[in-house]
């Protein structure tokens, strides 16, 4: 369990964004099966969702709250904002007040509630993964709707430390969310210094960089008993207290096994060759293309 601002969570938690279409875009092609993996979910004990209104856009919210509602006590739903999707399923960036205030109020909308537990703001300065750019205004401008009432907690996403200095000069950050795997590593300086703070890191795309058939991976995951999914997933959990995790599935089968990666226990021999994998497969991505 972690305390995530007021809120108690379990670590590992789920993701909805595989729920909308392909790309994240439009609905997805089996609705009675995304109903059917959110309540499992919730069903198996989770109690942390990660969403967004602009998946698909609108439609991985309208799920959730199709499912769920009215949601549990404990149920935590921490929802994105600062991207709009264009017709052509294009990510923008969509950060003003008024782009802020229209994603708050159908997040509020679309998931039936009055007030939303945590709202992650994304930044956007180069479209892909965290780049250097100011989040004063936009991150100023969801404190304010924090003061009114409409948001409980605040955290950021796909950003930098100096954006994370930035933002706890504005309001309280109650967990940061990045990418994150065994193969791309670049925050664990960032994860143990908000470990030191008791901040939440939720590394998204976590099954990504090393290949799931990797050999690694499969060869601890055999000795184990294990998939290679849950090595990794269980690999995340090993690597510091302050992870909390949403692998995301549209699939009940891969959902239980992402969520029984929880008893999986990693003994100090398989930790090494994780360790051995990861660096190596850091080497590689440093490498510049010929």
């Amino acid at each position: 369990m972690f305390t995530l601002g007021s809120c108690v969570v379990r670590r590992l938690g789920y993701g909805v964004m595989q729920l909308a279409g392909p790309g994240a875009f439009g609905p997805q092609a089996d609705h009675a099966t995304a109903l059917a993996v959110l309540r499992e979910a919730v069903a198996l004990g989770v109690n942390h969702i990660d969403t967004s209104d602009f998946y698909g856009p609108h439609v991985t919210n309208r799920l959730i709250r199709k499912a769920l509602h009215p949601y549990p006590d404990d149920l935590v739903i921490a929802t994105k904002v600062g991207a709009q999707r264009g017709p052509d399923s294009s990510w923008r960036r969509a950060v003003s007040r008024q782009d802020l205030l229209q994603a708050v109020h159908n997040n509020l909308r679309n998931l039936g509630l009055n007030v939303l537990d945590v709202v992650n703001l994304r930044a956007m300065f180069d479209g892909h993964g965290p780049a250097e750019g100011s989040i004063d205004g936009p991150l100023t401008a969801l404190a304010e709707l924090q003061r009114q009432g409409l948001i409980r907690h605040i955290g950021l996403s796909n950003v930098t430390p100096a954006q994370i200095a930035e933002g706890r000069k504005i309001c309280q950050v109650i967990c940061v969310q990045n990418p994150y795997n065994l193969a791309h590593r670049v925050d664990d300086a960032v994860i143990d210094d908000l470990a030191g703070s008791g901040t939440a890191y939720v590394p998204c795309f976590p099954l990504g960089g090393l290949p799931l058939q990797s050999s690694t991976l499969s060869d601890v995951a055999q000795s184990l008993s294990a998939a290679p999914v849950q090595v990794a997933i269980a690999w995340l959990l090993h690597r510091a207290p302050n992870i909390l995790l949403i692998p995301g599935t549209s699939s009940v089968v891969h959902l239980r096994q992402n969520l029984a990666a929880a008893t999986v226990a990693l003994p100090e021999q398989a930790l090494a060759a994780l360790a051995q994998a990861s660096a190596k497969a850091s080497e590689r991505a440093d490498q510049p293309a010929v």
